[in-house]
């Protein structure tokens, strides 16, 4: 789309170059939701292409995913072969609604930013205990965000204006475990109407349920070993009401409800 009110392009080396903000900026990554509908508050975009943030980043600690890392980078990532939960990442990529060019423009980070119920990327990250690492604008130091503070509801998240997400970090520890997937969209290869991840220790200890999609921000059970399937769904049942649901055009709240329930304990009985 043209963005008939952009009247400059910014193309910073670093973000010290930028000494102050204000309304009319916006970032630009991948620009798959900028140049998606027209932008009437923006007159200003600043890429982050010229930063140079390595996309992908392995070290003992874990994986390190730059901001601006692309979703076909990520796609293309070959895991250190310990790393048992490393399938996880294909197959939150393959769950976004969106061709093979969006996979080449799109970054993980703007598909956290942008927060919405559906975004893979927060699934993954969620499930996968991932740290945020979040630029403020005054000047204060860097802030380490976990991933299931990150999004606080529907299109919403903690940024104030001008921050920036920097990078995600999966820990080693995590990507070790083992997991089990499950994805439901009303459609074929529409967008998500539930998508819940589970994981686990080798030894079947520290089980975790992430759920996504289905509500308006990642949610996460935590369990010193596997449940059975009458103290999972107590769990979830206190966990999430009726209106904890995300209702839209993807699917009902009661639809969501059911899916989180009867993915929920398919996950269970899987890593069990």
């Amino acid at each position: 789309m043209n963005l008939t009110t952009i009247t400059a392009l910014e193309r910073p080396t670093s973000p010290d170059h930028i000494t102050t903000w204000r309304d009319g900026y916006a970032w630009l990554a991948g620009g798959t939701w900028l140049f998606s509908e027209p932008q009437v508050a923006t007159d200003t975009l600043i890429d982050l292409d010229g930063f140079g943030w390595p996309a992908l980043e392995v070290s003992d600690a874990g994986l390190d995913i730059g901001a601006t890392c692309r979703i076909a980078e990520l796609f293309a990532f070959d895991a250190p072969a310990e790393w048992t939960a490393a399938p996880l990442i294909r197959d939150c990529c393959n769950s976004l609604l969106a061709s093979f060019k969006i996979w080449n423009a799109a970054t993980v980070g703007g598909n956290i930013c942008m927060s919405l119920p559906a975004g893979a990327m927060i699934s993954l990250t969620a499930a996968l205990e991932g740290t945020y690492t979040v630029w403020p604008r005054d000047g204060a130091a860097p802030e380490q965000v976990s991933a299931l503070d990150f999004v606080t509801g529907n299109n919403a998240n903690i940024l104030r204006p001008g921050a920036l997400l920097r990078s995600i970090r999966l820990p080693d520890s995590a990507l070790r475990k083992r997991f089990a997937y499950r994805q439901q969209s009303l459609v074929h290869l529409g967008r998500s109407a539930a998508l819940i991840i589970g994981t686990c220790g080798a030894d079947g200890h520290d089980f975790r349920i992430t759920v996504t999609a289905a509500t308006t921000r990642p949610v996460q059970l935590q369990f010193d070993d596997v449940p059975t399937q009458a103290e999972l769904r107590r769990d979830i049942t206190a966990r999430l009401s009726a209106e904890d649901y995300f209702d839209d055009v993807n699917g009902s709240a009661p639809y969501k409800q059911h899916l989180t329930y009867h993915f929920a304990e398919q996950l269970r009985a899987e890593l069990s």
